[in-house]
């Protein structure tokens, strides 16, 4: 698989907002937003999709979930947030699994399109 753009911000070659970075994952602000914050949960092994990763691989599921927690909890958006994954080459713009976590809406909003490019 080639080096995606998330690769290259993981190595640095490309420069971008850093929210969040461990040593499984960086937390950078999606260019695109679709909501009052939006920011890309990026494994640093290069998945090309959710489908890539081994089924049965119980603790990247686990890291992948709880690094979204507290990413939202540091946004202070823990109690309203939503999740979002594309899986797959024809609906995923950039190969390299990323989860999108969203939020910062006010009351009654937060309603999107999935349909949205």
């Amino acid at each position: 698989m080639a080096d995606s753009i998330f690769t290259k911000i993981i190595k640095r070659e490309i420069p971008s907002t850093i929210r969040f970075e461990d040593e499984d994952f960086i937390v950078i602000n999606d260019l695109y937003p679709k909501a009052p914050i939006h920011v890309l949960i990026i494994p640093k092994k290069a998945y090309e999709s959710l489908e890539a990763v081994d089924f049965d691989n119980d603790i990247f599921y686990a890291k992948l979930l709880k690094t979204a927690r507290l990413v939202a909890k540091d946004l202070g958006i823990a109690e309203n947030y939503k999740l979002f994954m594309n899986v797959g080459k024809n609906v995923q713009d950039v190969h390299h699994l990323h989860l999108h976590l969203m939020g910062g809406y006010k009351a009654g909003k937060g309603h999107f399109d999935f349909n949205e490019n």
